[in-house]
């Protein structure tokens, strides 16, 4: 259950990210066929942003954040580790923001 609301809330705050509907209709007749409404045919056919970043869907929203990785750095001859954070990208940033989150800097 925790999950399922966990998607639906990521979705709802990405949804400036992703494909999905940022106003969807209000369905009179739940039989009857859904009607996408012109903002999403537009937001579908762009396949961009206004900043000309692309739409992506949730799963690879995801997959995108996945690559913001902490790597560590050993420099040779010393037993000294550095750790260092990916940069972000714009949607990496973006996408913590719409939900307001810092981009974490350690792993607990």
């Amino acid at each position: 259950m925790l999950a399922c609301y966990l998607v639906w809330h990521l979705r709802q705050a990405w949804a400036p990210l992703t494909f999905t509907d940022q106003h969807p209709p209000q369905r009179d007749n739940p039989v009857a066929p859904a009607q996408r409404p012109a903002a999403a045919q537009h937001k579908a056919s762009r396949q961009r942003d206004p900043h000309g970043n692309p739409y992506r869907s949730i799963r690879g929203l995801l997959e995108h954040l996945a690559t913001l990785t902490r790597n560590q750095i050993r420099i040779t001859g010393t037993d000294t580790d550095l750790p260092m954070l990916a940069e972000a990208t714009p949607d990496q940033r973006a996408a913590f923001e719409l939900i307001d989150a810092p981009i974490p800097l350690t792993l607990r």
